[in-house]
């Protein structure tokens, strides 16, 4: 597998090539993801004054039989660029080899072992507490625009974020970015929420949420499901 260099509306010398393919340690690369396919750096340049301390960006793309992963990074010159840049793709290709090797840990018990091995684990509730069983009624707590009975989540958090409209590749290209399996935007074209998301390999989806206007009672639930 080699490495391409290129840049967009800017000249690369030689001697940044050869940092690039020294800085990439393909082989370290390698060992956290053995399907690599192609590894992509671009260099782009800023040349607005206001902005000369991040003048330089370095955008690192990994395909492989996996997601895309994507690492940014901008500085005063490219070499800052490209450091700050491998450090957050070596970070990503680090979560993903764990999660995968969590996937094939050894030892791990099944959940229908668990009640087997460690004793009471079933009568423990989230805090780690002994469950006592009564006759009375299960209490209900009010945890942000949720009603939650009995012990119900640890935790439930709600994020309100402000974002402007954007197009399907745009938001795929975000969803790329941070590194996740979907990302919600407002779709610019028809100012509906949608949802993009990964399915299979190099396939991806897309969910538009549409209001329906004869629909006069609350909706029974959370919305489809993302297969299909």
């Amino acid at each position: 597998m080699d490495i391409v260099v290129k840049g967009r509306k800017t000249e690369v010398p030689e001697r940044f090539r050869k940092h690039v393919a020294d800085k990439l340690k393909l082989d370290k690369i390698q060992k956290l993801d053995a399907k690599v396919i192609s590894l992509d750096v671009e260099v782009s340049k800023e040349h607005n004054p206001r902005q000369a301390d991040r003048s330089d960006r370095v955008e690192i793309t990994l395909r492989s039989r996996g997601p895309v992963i994507r690492a940014e990074a901008s500085a005063s010159d490219p070499y800052a660029a490209l450091d700050l840049a491998t450090g957050k793709l070596e970070a990503r290709l680090r979560k993903q080899h764990d999660k995968r090797s969590d996937r094939r840990g050894n030892g791990r018990l099944s959940a229908a072992e668990v009640p087997d091995v460690v004793p009471n684990v079933a009568e423990l509730n989230a805090n780690g507490q002994p469950v006592a069983h009564t006759s009375e009624s299960i209490p209900t707590t009010k945890i942000g625009s949720l009603e939650v009975q009995g012990e119900g989540p640890l935790v439930v958090r709600e994020k309100v974020h402000t974002a402007a409209p954007m197009t399907l590749d745009q938001a795929l290209y975000e969803m790329e970015l941070v590194g996740h399996d979907f990302y919600l935007f407002v779709d610019s074209e028809t100012k509906q929420p949608s949802v993009v998301y990964r399915r299979h390999a190099y396939d991806y989806g897309v969910i538009h949420l549409e209001t329906d206007p004869l629909a006069g009672s609350p909706a029974g639930g959370a919305g489809g499901a993302l297969g299909g």
